[in-house]
């Protein structure tokens, strides 16, 4: 696909609850489909989700340290204005379309409302599609708690079912039923183990049915992060025991850990995750030129945080260093 250099850029908003696949979903999008601009938008100081995006070969950007309710109009805006800018100078990186993959505790009605109302924006950019990923297996608890969960549906065009191969029956039948009250007209597409088909997730798209946002932004829920340097490798069995315990003693407060470590035991730097009580196993990452050799973990939870941190750091002896604590 080629535009020109007056045609709208097609925008993509890939939005869902924390744990709940986006990343693994916009992999599929870069990995087929047109030439992609990615901005990440993440809650905490230290960005991650950048390390786990397979191309590294794209214009990527993050915006860290809040959510994009809160730094929308002061932070997304001007990153849209730049990236335009950019895009129409010849000499630039060529694209055909950008992706905002947007923070687990945010609903994307602000970037809907930047992309829609901005008049400079709104005539050089074009909202392709809003779409929600939603883990079956880890969606009712969210969806009951946190309102920012069920905006994430609302105002999704298409949702996208993951993790299916982890929920029994009778979780894909509550999470339908919690659906079909949220966003009943709402085409819904399963994902098995990360894939599925992006052209089809797009064709499903019926934008003229969209509503405009009211610029409205919801209360705020207390969520913070807290963010660890680890200097030294540590051995899997070890770290696992650590974070199964924090999140078993911290159910309900605890929801969302990732990070990319280095074990002893493993030559390349992996993945860790951990949403809603469930740690999944790591996953290697390629090693990069780009790796410092540091360690990161991101802690999010609905409520205080720094205890959390402090029992990391005591529990692994040490080698685990406070970069900082963000509040939402």
């Amino acid at each position: 696909m080629s535009l020109s250099p007056k045609t709208p850029l097609p925008v993509i908003v890939l939005t869902g609850f924390l744990g709940s696949g986006k990343t693994t979903l916009l992999n599929r999008l870069l990995d087929q489909g047109p030439r992609t601009a990615v901005l990440i938008n993440e809650f905490g100081s230290t960005p991650v989700d950048q390390a786990l995006i397979e191309r590294q070969d794209i214009p990527l950007m993050t915006l860290s340290g809040g959510c994009l309710c809160c730094q929308v109009r002061g932070a997304l805006a001007p990153v849209l204005r730049n990236l335009r800018l950019a895009w129409e100078n010849p000499n630039s990186p060529r694209f055909d379309r950008i992706v905002i993959e947007a923070s687990g505790v945010a609903s994307p009605e602000p970037i809907l409302d930047t992309l829609l109302r901005d008049r400079w924006l709104a005539s050089r950019y074009h909202l392709q599609a809003v779409i929600a990923t939603v883990s079956v297996s880890a969606a009712e608890e969210p969806l009951d708690r946190f309102p920012e969960a069920r905006a994430q549906v609302a105002w999704a065009d298409v949702l996208v079912l993951t993790h299916t191969d982890q929920a029994n029956t009778e979780e894909m039948v509550r999470v339908a039923v919690r659906l079909d009250e949220l966003a009943p007209a709402t085409p819904r597409f399963v994902a098995v183990r990360g894939a599925v088909d992006p052209e089809s997730v797009l064709a499903a798209v019926a934008p003229d049915n969209r509503r405009l946002p009211q610029g409205q932004e919801l209360p705020d829920h207390g969520f913070r992060s807290v963010s660890l340097y680890l200097s030294a490798p540590l051995p899997w069995p070890r770290l696992q025991t650590v974070l199964d315990d924090l999140l078993t003693r911290h159910r309900s407060r605890l929801v969302r850990v990732k990070g990319v470590v280095r074990l002893s035991d493993r030559a390349k730097p992996v993945i860790v995750q951990a949403a809603m009580g469930r740690l999944y196993p790591p996953v290697a990452l390629p090693a990069r030129a780009s790796d410092d050799g540091l360690g990161r973990l991101v802690f999010i939870a609905a409520g205080a945080v720094h205890e959390l941190a402090e029992e990391l750091m005591a529990a692994i002896g040490g080698i685990a260093v406070p970069d900082s604590i963000r509040l939402h």
